[in-house]
Protein backbone atom coordinates (compact mmCIF):
# COMPACT_ATOMS: atom_id res chain seq x y z
CA UNK A 1 0.00 0.00 0.00
CA UNK A 2 2.61 2.38 1.18
CA UNK A 3 4.61 1.78 -2.47
CA UNK A 4 1.38 2.22 -4.33
CA UNK A 5 1.07 5.86 -2.46
CA UNK A 6 5.06 6.39 -3.14
CA UNK A 7 4.72 5.95 -6.56
CA UNK A 8 1.27 7.80 -6.93
CA UNK A 9 2.82 10.77 -5.08
CA UNK A 10 5.81 10.75 -7.31
CA UNK A 11 3.95 10.31 -10.30
CA UNK A 12 2.28 13.37 -9.15
CA UNK A 13 5.86 15.63 -8.30
CA UNK A 14 6.88 14.16 -11.62
CA UNK A 15 3.72 15.83 -13.66
CA UNK A 16 4.47 19.29 -11.11
CA UNK A 17 8.10 19.19 -12.09
CA UNK A 18 7.19 19.22 -15.80
CA UNK A 19 4.83 21.95 -15.38
CA UNK A 20 6.99 23.91 -13.72
CA UNK A 21 9.83 23.13 -16.43
CA UNK A 22 7.95 24.29 -19.46
CA UNK A 23 6.44 27.22 -18.03
CA UNK A 24 10.19 28.26 -17.49
CA UNK A 25 11.16 27.63 -20.38
CA UNK A 26 7.98 29.69 -22.00
CA UNK A 27 9.02 33.02 -20.06
CA UNK A 28 12.51 32.38 -20.48
CA UNK A 29 11.95 32.45 -24.35
CA UNK A 30 9.08 35.13 -24.28
CA UNK A 31 12.14 37.57 -22.32
CA UNK A 32 14.75 36.56 -24.59
CA UNK A 33 12.40 37.50 -27.04
CA UNK A 34 11.26 40.39 -25.64
CA UNK A 35 14.68 41.67 -25.04
CA UNK A 36 16.11 40.85 -28.61
CA UNK A 37 12.92 42.89 -30.10
CA UNK A 38 13.73 46.18 -27.80
CA UNK A 39 17.41 45.83 -29.11
CA UNK A 40 16.42 45.50 -32.60
CA UNK A 41 14.21 48.45 -32.65
CA UNK A 42 16.68 50.48 -30.23
CA UNK A 43 19.19 49.42 -33.27
CA UNK A 44 16.59 50.76 -36.36
CA UNK A 45 16.35 54.26 -34.11
CA UNK A 46 20.18 53.98 -33.53
CA UNK A 47 20.32 53.68 -37.96
CA UNK A 48 17.96 56.20 -38.64
CA UNK A 49 19.80 58.68 -36.25
CA UNK A 50 23.10 58.11 -38.82
CA UNK A 51 20.78 58.53 -41.67
CA UNK A 52 19.63 62.21 -40.67
CA UNK A 53 22.97 63.16 -39.53
CA UNK A 54 24.86 62.08 -42.96
CA UNK A 55 21.36 64.09 -44.79
CA UNK A 56 21.92 67.16 -42.55
CA UNK A 57 25.48 67.20 -43.42
CA UNK A 58 24.21 67.72 -46.88
CA UNK A 59 21.49 69.92 -46.49
CA UNK A 60 23.22 72.28 -44.12
CA UNK A 61 24.69 74.08 -47.61
CA UNK A 62 21.07 75.15 -48.84
CA UNK A 63 20.58 77.47 -45.90
CA UNK A 64 17.74 75.63 -44.48
CA UNK A 65 15.94 73.02 -42.15
CA UNK A 66 15.72 69.45 -42.99
CA UNK A 67 12.24 68.39 -42.38
CA UNK A 68 11.91 64.80 -41.39
CA UNK A 69 8.38 62.69 -41.84
CA UNK A 70 8.55 59.75 -38.92
CA UNK A 71 5.10 58.68 -40.07
CA UNK A 72 2.24 59.95 -41.13
CA UNK A 73 1.02 62.16 -37.72
CA UNK A 74 4.80 63.19 -36.75
CA UNK A 75 7.08 65.60 -38.67
CA UNK A 76 10.19 67.30 -37.27
CA UNK A 77 12.69 69.62 -37.88
CA UNK A 78 16.54 68.75 -37.88
CA UNK A 79 18.21 71.75 -36.67
CA UNK A 80 21.90 70.92 -36.26
CA UNK A 81 24.07 68.47 -34.72
CA UNK A 82 26.35 67.67 -31.86
CA UNK A 83 29.39 66.72 -31.77
CA UNK A 84 31.70 65.64 -28.16
CA UNK A 85 35.30 64.28 -29.46
CA UNK A 86 36.07 62.73 -25.90
CA UNK A 87 33.56 60.44 -25.47
CA UNK A 88 33.13 60.03 -29.20
CA UNK A 89 29.68 60.79 -30.41
CA UNK A 90 27.64 62.61 -33.54
CA UNK A 91 23.73 62.67 -33.38
CA UNK A 92 21.92 65.43 -35.00
CA UNK A 93 19.77 67.70 -33.31
CA UNK A 94 15.56 67.38 -33.29
CA UNK A 95 14.13 70.55 -32.84
CA UNK A 96 11.61 69.82 -29.95
CA UNK A 97 11.29 66.78 -27.30
CA UNK A 98 8.91 63.84 -27.85
CA UNK A 99 9.47 60.01 -25.63
CA UNK A 100 9.62 58.74 -29.24
CA UNK A 101 12.12 61.49 -30.57
CA UNK A 102 14.27 60.83 -27.95
CA UNK A 103 14.50 57.75 -29.13
CA UNK A 104 16.37 58.83 -32.37
CA UNK A 105 18.47 61.49 -31.12
CA UNK A 106 18.92 64.08 -28.49
CA UNK A 107 16.40 67.07 -28.53
CA UNK A 108 15.95 70.68 -28.21
CA UNK A 109 13.67 71.02 -25.28
CA UNK A 110 13.96 74.47 -24.27
CA UNK A 111 15.67 77.42 -25.04
CA UNK A 112 16.91 78.74 -28.47
CA UNK A 113 17.76 77.13 -31.82
CA UNK A 114 21.77 76.38 -32.10
CA UNK A 115 24.56 79.03 -32.08
CA UNK A 116 21.47 81.37 -31.02
CA UNK A 117 22.40 83.93 -28.00
CA UNK A 118 20.96 81.99 -24.85
CA UNK A 119 20.98 78.52 -23.30
CA UNK A 120 19.89 75.75 -25.61
CA UNK A 121 19.08 72.98 -23.11
CA UNK A 122 19.33 69.55 -25.18
CA UNK A 123 17.69 66.07 -23.52
CA UNK A 124 18.93 62.68 -24.48
CA UNK A 125 18.80 59.26 -23.16
CA UNK A 126 21.23 57.45 -21.33
CA UNK A 127 21.09 53.49 -22.01
CA UNK A 128 24.09 52.95 -20.02
CA UNK A 129 25.81 51.89 -23.10
CA UNK A 130 27.93 54.03 -25.75
CA UNK A 131 24.45 55.71 -27.35
CA UNK A 132 23.39 59.32 -27.41
CA UNK A 133 23.95 60.42 -23.54
CA UNK A 134 24.46 57.46 -21.73
CA UNK A 135 28.66 58.91 -21.36
CA UNK A 136 28.18 62.09 -20.34
CA UNK A 137 29.17 61.04 -16.84
CA UNK A 138 32.68 60.65 -18.60
CA UNK A 139 33.09 64.55 -19.44
CA UNK A 140 35.07 66.71 -17.23
CA UNK A 141 35.50 70.85 -17.25
CA UNK A 142 37.31 71.50 -20.34
CA UNK A 143 35.69 69.37 -22.73
CA UNK A 144 34.77 70.78 -26.39
CA UNK A 145 31.41 70.09 -27.15
CA UNK A 146 31.18 71.04 -30.70
CA UNK A 147 27.17 72.24 -31.76
CA UNK A 148 26.53 72.67 -35.94
CA UNK A 149 23.67 74.82 -37.06
CA UNK A 150 21.72 74.71 -40.33
CA UNK A 151 24.12 77.15 -41.99
CA UNK A 152 26.80 75.16 -41.49
CA UNK A 153 28.79 76.83 -38.70
CA UNK A 154 30.06 75.81 -36.31
CA UNK A 155 30.68 76.89 -32.99
CA UNK A 156 32.52 75.04 -30.21
CA UNK A 157 31.57 74.73 -26.07
CA UNK A 158 33.89 74.52 -23.24
CA UNK A 159 32.49 72.55 -20.77
CA UNK A 160 32.35 74.81 -17.08
CA UNK A 161 29.76 72.96 -14.95
CA UNK A 162 28.84 69.32 -14.42
CA UNK A 163 26.37 68.48 -11.38
CA UNK A 164 23.19 66.78 -10.45
CA UNK A 165 19.58 67.70 -9.76
CA UNK A 166 16.18 66.11 -9.24
CA UNK A 167 13.90 65.39 -11.82
CA UNK A 168 11.55 68.17 -10.95
CA UNK A 169 14.00 70.83 -10.53
CA UNK A 170 14.15 73.29 -13.91
CA UNK A 171 16.84 75.68 -12.85
CA UNK A 172 19.06 74.24 -15.32
CA UNK A 173 17.20 75.84 -18.42
CA UNK A 174 17.47 79.81 -17.04
CA UNK A 175 17.75 81.99 -20.07
CA UNK A 176 19.99 84.39 -17.98
CA UNK A 177 23.15 84.31 -19.68
CA UNK A 178 24.15 87.87 -19.75
CA UNK A 179 24.11 87.89 -23.68
CA UNK A 180 25.85 84.41 -24.23
CA UNK A 181 25.48 81.39 -26.02
CA UNK A 182 25.31 78.80 -23.71
CA UNK A 183 24.26 75.05 -23.93
CA UNK A 184 22.88 72.60 -21.30
CA UNK A 185 22.70 68.98 -21.72
CA UNK A 186 20.96 66.98 -20.00
CA UNK A 187 20.02 62.88 -19.22
CA UNK A 188 19.27 60.24 -16.71
CA UNK A 189 21.06 58.82 -14.00
CA UNK A 190 20.05 55.52 -13.77
CA UNK A 191 21.04 54.61 -10.42
CA UNK A 192 19.72 57.27 -8.26
CA UNK A 193 16.64 58.62 -10.91
CA UNK A 194 18.08 62.25 -10.62
CA UNK A 195 19.61 64.08 -14.06
CA UNK A 196 22.96 64.96 -14.64
CA UNK A 197 23.42 68.16 -15.87
CA UNK A 198 26.68 69.50 -18.24
CA UNK A 199 27.09 73.20 -18.46
CA UNK A 200 29.09 74.35 -21.14
CA UNK A 201 29.82 78.08 -23.15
Amino acid sequence: MNQILFTKKKHKNNKIFKIVFYLSLFFMFFFIILYFSFDYNQIKKEKLSNILLNNFNIKNLYNNYTTVELNENQNFLIIGSISIPSINIEYPIISETTDEFLKIAPCRFYGPYPNKIGNMCLAGHNYDDNRFFSNLHKLNIGDEIKIYDNTGNVFSYYVYNKYEIKENDTSCTSQNTMGNKEITLVTCNNLNKNRLIIKAK
